[in-house]
């Protein structure tokens, strides 16, 4: 791929806070799909005083799409680094610096070039990083809900509250899903079909106790591909689902997104709590005694899994979709994770 001089020597004096006068580049694809990619640059950069410098960066180029029932995410993560929530995140748990951000004349196509994190990442994340990541969000949000900064009031393309509610009622209404889990020919372990009906007949009274709950700015793909750990603090990546949710959505992606199968009980009992510690250094939650990230993994995740059940070819990737909806099961009998 081509890319202008111009643009290149500007990122990289951002990067480094001194003239480039010229640099060399290579890219190497970091992850992409149909509607964006994100490449490693990496090359030696050469100061106007010569002397040279190696770096690593990462270009993000993301082009227009429609996501269903949020239109405007495609072109979220720009708008929210033109606004000032730079400015309200804490060292230990914060975004990449974004050294240059630029959208085409079209509208329909950004560049952002971003800080290159060298870290750890996805499946890799111990049990106490999970932990710290629950923790830190809690106060990030805290803060936020506590101080209400004027930039969050400057944010005009948020994810809107229902969301989460409107992506369950979707897949709910989805007759493949739906009938399939009251099917005969259904495959799923009874237990774990009667849970999914039970969410289903409860869901108007759960929606009910959720929405008063207190409404934060949430990431909304809050997983472990988009955390990285690196030298004792939590870097979140890809922001373009991101507004504005109630208490506790972040952390039922962080549980069950995708999820390290085989502790995602041990992680529920230690992130949950966690994250209310964080959350209440700010905000007296003495009167929140209503915990529904339980139920927020099965408003989110319960109807896609069983999607991934029904469309997925691999036997080993089936089984793990499989496996997942009864460590959700599981959650529920395990002792309760106290909120603080």
């Amino acid at each position: 791929m081509d890319i202008k001089f111009e643009t290149l020597t500007y990122v990289l004096s951002e990067r480094f806070k001194r003239e480039i006068i010229s640099a060399d580049y290579q890219t190497m694809p970091l992850k992409g799909g149909t509607v964006g990619n994100v490449y490693l640059v990496t090359g030696v950069a050469e100061t106007v005083d010569g002397e040279e410098l190696p770096y690593r960066i990462v270009l993000k180029i993301q082009k227009k799409w429609e996501r269903y029932g949020d239109p405007g995410s495609w072109r979220r993560e720009y708008d929210l680094y033109a606004s000032d929530l730079e400015t309200t995140f804490p060292d230990a748990f914060r975004w990449p610096t974004c050294y240059y951000a630029e959208m085409n004349a079209e509208g329909s196509e950004f560049q952002l070039w971003l800080d290159y994190i060298d870290g750890v990442s996805d499946l890799d994340l111990t049990g106490d990083v999970y932990e710290q990541a629950a923790l830190d969000l809690g106060r990030y949000q805290g803060k936020l809900y506590a101080e209400q900064p004027a930039v969050l009031q400057s944010l005009t393309n948020l994810s809107h509250a229902d969301f989460m509610k409107n992506t369950y009622l979707h897949y709910r209404a989805w007759p493949v899903v739906y009938n399939y889990i009251r099917s005969e020919d259904c495959e799923l372990p009874q237990h774990v079909r009667q849970m999914l009906i039970d969410i289903d007949e409860h869901a108007d009274e759960i929606i009910a106790r959720i929405e008063k709950l207190p409404l934060v700015l949430c990431h909304r793909d809050f997983w472990v591909a988009n955390l990285i750990f690196a030298d004792g603090k939590i870097t979140l990546i890809d922001w373009d689902t991101s507004g504005w949710g109630y208490l506790g959505e972040d952390i039922a992606s962080l549980i069950a997104d995708e999820a390290d199968i085989d502790h995602m009980v041990e992680y529920y009992q230690r992130c949950v709590p966690a994250y209310y510690k964080g959350f209440a250094e700010y905000v007296d939650v003495a009167s929140i005694v209503d915990d529904c990230v339980y139920e927020m993994i099965l408003f989110l995740f319960g109807y896609r899994l069983v999607d991934w059940v029904l469309h997925t070819e691999d036997e080993n990737e089936k089984m793990k979709h499989v496996e997942t909806l009864q460590k959700i099961y599981e959650m529920k009998a395990a002792s309760p994770p106290a909120i603080v």
